[in-house]
């Protein structure tokens, strides 16, 4: 049988060209008033899953890193 990609993974991770998974940072949709302008400033920036997250990321995504 076809393996289901978990959608709620499908929306929050991405592979890069070299196999690794990024991800967008959370807590940048509502509410911004009571943020920090720091805070807010590092909120931008992605980052990239740690490697004891990584098979777990992969199961949700089983079509996503080919």
């Amino acid at each position: 049988m076809k393996m289901k990609t978990k959608k709620a993974a499908a929306k929050r991770f991405s592979f890069t060209a070299t196999g690794k998974i990024k991800f967008k940072r959370t807590h940048k949709r509502h509410n911004l008033g009571n943020k920090s302008s720091a805070r807010k400033l590092k909120l931008r920036a992605g980052g990239y899953v740690f490697s004891g997250d990584v098979k777990h990321v992969e199961e949700c995504l089983p079509y996503g890193s080919r």
